[in-house]
């Protein structure tokens, strides 16, 4: 049963309706796997074994499940009460062994965690903190719960997606080609409206310089295309292949890893 509580809140609302089909849209999409691959690579080399490991935005558990795979016990939150509710169903069947507790909790409540035992990393993926308009009360919640030195890895949608804006303009929808470069725009789910913001890495720094340092930026999905084109890429698998090596080779030069659909962010609590 979902609570009143998180029924309010906007985006989580909107992702209950997806909830049924989130993970055939995007989990176990080819383009899905592509760029989940990236961000799990970082994962596995950030985040050890018998740590504790805070996931915001967690969806429906597939990076959970992962990180609780390699011995890290995971505190998973999400503000859909339905995405929650697949997690859990997904862990029973995939990993029942695995050390996670999921919990129906929007990012902007952070502060109904326990401060105590704090945090050795925190973790959100795939455009999650793109739906909060305060990112600085995000890395203030996130500090005190953290201990000194814990890493934080963020994954988000960029401002500026080359594959969108060349998508869109070919076709003439502009206004839907430069979408992201207002830094807000709308996005509707059904009869559920809510705002997806797109920072830039200056704003990013500004919000969370004061208590993480910034380690390293990567690009994902540079060429490999956004989920919204999974049924092209299906008919070109050799290329998908190309785009991924290319996106290694280049991740992580300063122009291209911020032209892609999402930046991963590195940081550690000082």
């Amino acid at each position: 049963m979902i609570s009143s509580l998180e029924s309010h809140h906007a985006a989580g609302a909107a992702f209950d309706r997806m909830a049924d089909h989130y993970d055939d849209l995007f989990t176990f999409s080819i383009v899905g796997r592509a760029q989940r691959e990236v961000v799990w690579k970082r994962a596995a080399a950030t985040f050890q074994p018998g740590s504790r490991v805070l996931e915001i935005n967690c969806g429906t558990g597939e990076d959970a499940i992962f990180l609780a795979n390699r011995g890290i016990c995971v505190t998973a939150c999400d503000a859909s009460g339905q995405m929650i509710e697949h997690a859990k169903v997904r862990q029973e069947l995939e990993a029942p062994e695995a050390s996670i507790n999921f919990r129906v909790l929007p990012t902007e409540r952070l502060y109904e965690l326990p401060k105590e035992p704090p945090f050795d990393g925190a973790f959100s993926n795939f455009s999650g903190l793109n739906c909060v308009a305060d990112l600085r009360s995000v890395s203030d919640e996130l500090a005190v719960r953290l201990r000194p030195g814990a890493r934080l890895l963020l994954c988000l949608s960029t401002r500026f997606c080359l594959w969108e804006i060349l998508h869109y303009a070919a076709r003439g929808n502009f206004r839907k080609a430069m979408r992201r470069w207002r830094g807000v725009s709308q996005v509707r789910f059904d009869e559920h409206s809510f705002p997806v913001y797109y920072p830039t890495m200056w704003s990013m720094r500004r919000s969370f310089g004061t208590e993480f340092r910034l380690h390293s930026v990567t690009g994902v999905g540079i060429t490999t295309p956004p989920s919204y084109l999974e049924g092209w890429i299906r008919n070109h698998p050799r290329m998908l292949a190309t785009m991924k090596h290319f996106d290694e080779a280049v991740c992580n030069l300063p122009i291209f890893r911020n032209i892609g659909d999402h930046v991963l962010l590195s940081m550690e609590r000082v």
